[in-house]
């Protein structure tokens, strides 16, 4: 998963593939690999883009 953490952009949008029941959340910035997303069903998280892939969602 290596080179994938500047994909994640601030305004796209993302599913946490373990969390589906979290919605389809918007990133909010990428900051060295942590990735800030507010989910509909969970809130702000903040992910580990070296450790958990999110799935990018085309609106």
């Amino acid at each position: 998963m290596q080179g994938l953490e500047g994909l994640y952009e601030p305004g796209m949008y993302v599913q946490h593939p373990t969390q589906p029941d979290w919605g389809t959340g918007q990133v909010q910035s990428n900051i060295g690999g942590k990735i800030t997303v507010m989910f509909p069903d969970e809130g702000k998280v903040v992910i580990d883009a070296t450790r958990v892939e999110l799935i990018p969602v085309f609106r």
